[in-house]
């Protein structure tokens, strides 16, 4: 066996891992597209279920079952999570970027 293996420490944000330009907002799509799947799978809905009580279409809670989110904003998805009976709540921290991460994202 080989030990040429190096385990690199993630940053928590995988789409900031593989340098993509708006990580950030990306990441935050797919923490809501995963509570609203969680939501979905813990009342039991089916995507005409989940269209009938939001007034969303099925082909939306499709798409978001896939993790096709290029259609949708994080406004719509916060409206998805309301209409389902949450409430979202934030905590936000800001900070400045190093450099390097800066430097990375205007190279993607």
């Amino acid at each position: 066996m080989s030990d040429d293996m190096e385990l690199v420490r993630g940053s928590g944000n995988v789409f900031r891992d593989l340098g993509l330009a708006d990580a950030d907002r990306e990441q935050l799509r797919a923490l809501l597209a995963a509570e609203i799947i969680g939501v979905l799978d813990a009342r039991k809905l089916t995507v005409r279920a989940a269209e009938a009580e939001t007034g969303f279409a099925a082909s939306d809670f499709s798409r978001i079952r896939r993790a096709n989110l290029g259609r949708f904003t994080i406004d719509r998805l916060m409206t998805i999570l309301s209409r389902l009976g949450q409430q979202v709540e934030f905590t936000l921290n800001v900070h400045p970027r190093s450099i390097l991460t800066r430097e990375a994202e205007l190279r993607a």
